[in-house]
């Protein structure tokens, strides 16, 4: 009874802390304060992302993610249609410092912002973006695709509200769609980053958040709409395989400027020594004779 009791508190401690959308928990609940890198010793998960499955099993499942995505490997599917954001520039909410990402906050209590068509059956709303990138500008992205690794990678992440919320959403295999789209360092950065950029200093230590308000996210993807697609997890842990991914062929471009600001960001609170929020992302995993579509030749 009382181990029962115990787990159950535990479990209810991780229904409430949750983080919104990247399966992020509280860091000083269940990470001991350090996690999420690769590079830095004193910034990462306890005992690094390659034990992860000691705590969360699952993070040794079959459909994890990250992968590295060859195109010799992939199947063109010519039933995939194109998919479509409707989203509304009024349920932006804040901007935050999680210590572990920069991260966009939406109203999604109604299908006021969603994602439909391509591999998705029905509206998926949107909850959250964020980003993962590297200590340098080349690496960053989660996704590899023929050896590329990126200088950062976006996620749009949605659920899908059949399952009655974003808790009951995590425990299904459909319950979220996230696009992602890979930025590289360019001469043309995209003008659109910079509503998200100029806010850095805002929340420039753990903890921080500002308002961030009419914006609509879709002006952040690049011309093209053609896309890979998989069944894949979260890429924190607990990593639940309930994602199906859209990960967007063409990169948007940023400047060097635009990247080292991002890495300006500090994983500790304003009262404690600035340790760089860089390299918050999770090596590819096994493909495990899971197959990558897309939706181009």
């Amino acid at each position: 009874m009382i181990t029962f009791l115990r787990n159950g508190f535990i479990a209810g401690l991780f229904t409430l802390y949750r983080d919104q959308g990247d399966s992020e928990i509280p860091v000083e609940q269940f990470h001991n304060d350090k996690e999420f890198t690769n590079k830095t010793p004193q910034f990462k998960y306890p005992k690094g992302p390659e034990r992860w499955h000691e705590n969360y099993p699952l993070a040794k499942g079959d459909k994890q993610s990250p992968i590295e995505i060859n195109s010799k490997d992939v199947k063109h599917d010519s039933s995939l249609s194109s998919w479509h954001a409707s989203y509304d520039p009024g349920a932006a909410k804040t901007i935050l410092n999680n210590g572990r990402t920069c991260r966009v906050v939406f109203d999604d209590t109604f299908d006021r912002s969603v994602l439909r068509g391509g591999p998705l059956t029905g509206a998926y709303r949107l909850r959250q973006l964020h980003l993962h990138w590297g200590s340098s500008d080349d690496h960053g992205s989660e996704h590899v695709i023929d050896g590329v690794k990126y200088a950062a990678e976006l996620h749009m992440v949605h659920w899908n509200p059949k399952h009655g919320n974003f808790a009951g959403a995590l425990k299904q295999p459909d319950g979220v769609a996230v696009v992602g789209i890979f930025l590289k360092v360019g001469n043309t950065p995209k003008p659109e980053m910079k509503r998200i950029l100029e806010e850095i200093d805002n929340i420039k230590t753990k903890g921080k958040e500002a308002p961030f308000q009419h914006f609509d996210p879709s002006i952040l993807f690049p011309k093209s709409r053609d896309y890979w697609t998989y069944h894949g997890s979260f890429t924190t842990p607990p990593c639940e395989e309930c994602i199906t991914w859209i990960l967007l062929r063409e990169p948007i471009e940023v400047s060097a400027d635009q990247m080292a600001k991002l890495r300006s960001l500090s994983k500790n609170p304003e009262n404690e020594p600035v340790i760089p929020l860089v390299d918050n992302w999770r090596p590819p995993q096994p493909v495990k004779g899971r197959i990558v579509r897309a939706s181009f030749k």
